[in-house]
């Protein structure tokens, strides 16, 4: 089994640079970088290469499956976060139950997309954070008999602040009301079971801490699930067959793939194995454990610092990521960027995020590196 030192040699850039930014983009792989290589030498050595492209395509789509504790056909690939959660919402029925209800914290790529269901008379309805928190009873107290979706985050992509999503989703299920879960700000380094979780509909991609590149992004569908309207965002995958080439018949499959629609981006396809690949040599429970003494190490030496940190203090409640309070987070970034440390600026915060490739020799790293901007 890797150690982080070990799995970190697997990442070229990271010789001479501190990766804290996989909230936004994974760090470069040498598995990547050879999966990107055979995407190239597939259209140099055989042009129009489809039967390949479909097994990468396929590969993804069970390494993920297996990934969340997930069966092969309850998983759609599609070309975005937001893609997927169009279909999710286009396929409901709200004339009787139009209440939407979300967070705050919810990422812009769900949330606008919930937001723009209002055209179909649905009322969107925000769980707030208080103190940068999200409480499991503010949920519950907005579920009523009008809704018809709940929507959480597993991870806040603000503060890495991780979201009561087994509870609010097992008192949403008890009520027989349908939830989606967004695992993009954890999957990678947060163990996932959709068995256990219990929602009905699993939201996360192939970036960030998958270690991929941007354009695969994965649904989970809950078997047995129907849909109220079928998916008029479709395309020739998300057909019973595919290749029958029928141009007069939209029939769709029982299973996840009718969420689907046209060509999957296969560039992607390959980064997704190339990641998942990686991802599969590690122990989850090695990982969970190994960040979150990072995370306590590096909220530890920023406070003593006496920075402000938007993150939770108790690492109960601490995801991957500690983010530091900044009147101009762009510039603290850029200067961090120039210490060849790579970080990621949102709103009001840089972001520090973990992964399994860090070491106590990054927290250090940028610890110091913040304490001399400030001293600046």
């Amino acid at each position: 089994m890797p150690t982080p030192e070990s799995f970190r040699s697997r990442f070229p850039a990271l010789r001479d640079s501190v990766h804290l930014a996989s909230c936004s983009h994974g760090a470069l792989s040498d598995e990547l970088i050879e999966a990107l290589f055979e995407y190239q030498y597939t259209l140099r050595e055989r042009g129009a290469p489809w039967d390949r492209w479909m097994v990468e395509v396929d590969t993804a789509r069970s390494m993920f499956a297996q990934f969340i504790g997930a069966d092969y056909d309850e998983v759609a690939i599609v070309p975005s976060a937001s893609a997927g959660a169009f279909q999710v919402a286009s396929t409901q029925e709200w004339s009787e139950h139009p209440r939407l209800i979300t967070t705050d914290v919810e990422f812009p790529s769900i949330a606008q997309v919930w937001l723009a269901q209002a055209v179909n008379g649905v009322d969107v309805t925000h769980v707030a954070a208080r103190d940068g928190i999200v409480y499991a009873d503010d949920y519950m107290d907005l579920i009523d008999d009008r809704t018809g979706l709940v929507s959480i985050p597993l991870i806040s992509y603000r503060n890495g602040m991780r979201l009561p999503a087994a509870e609010v989703v097992a008192h949403s299920r008890a009520l027989g009301i349908r939830t989606v879960v967004d695992a993009y700000q954890g999957a990678g380094v947060e163990p996932i079971d959709v068995r256990e979780l219990g929602c009905d509909y699993l939201i996360s991609g192939t970036l960030k801490y998958m270690l991929g590149i941007p354009g695969l992004a994965f649904v989970y569908v809950r078997p047995g699930l129907s849909d109220a309207v079928p998916p008029v965002q479709t395309g020739w995958f998300g057909r019973v067959n595919p290749f029958e080439f029928n141009p007069h018949q939209v029939d769709y499959p029982a299973h996840a793939r009718r969420f689907e629609s046209g060509t999957p981006s296969i560039p992607s396809a390959f980064g997704a194995v190339a990641g998942m690949r990686l991802l599969q040599t590690l122990d989850g429970k090695d990982v969970a454990s190994h960040i979150a003494d990072l995370g306590q190490r590096l909220d530890d030496r920023l406070r003593t610092a006496g920075e402000r940190i938007a993150s939770p203090a108790d690492p109960k409640l601490r995801g991957p990521m500690v983010a530091v309070l900044d009147d101009d987070p762009a510039k603290l970034a850029a200067y961090l960027a120039s210490q060849r440390i790579d970080t990621s600026p949102r709103g009001n915060a840089v972001r520090l995020s973990l992964h399994f490739y860090n070491t106590v020799d990054d927290v250090v790293a940028v610890d110091e590196a913040i304490r001399r901007y400030r001293s600046r």
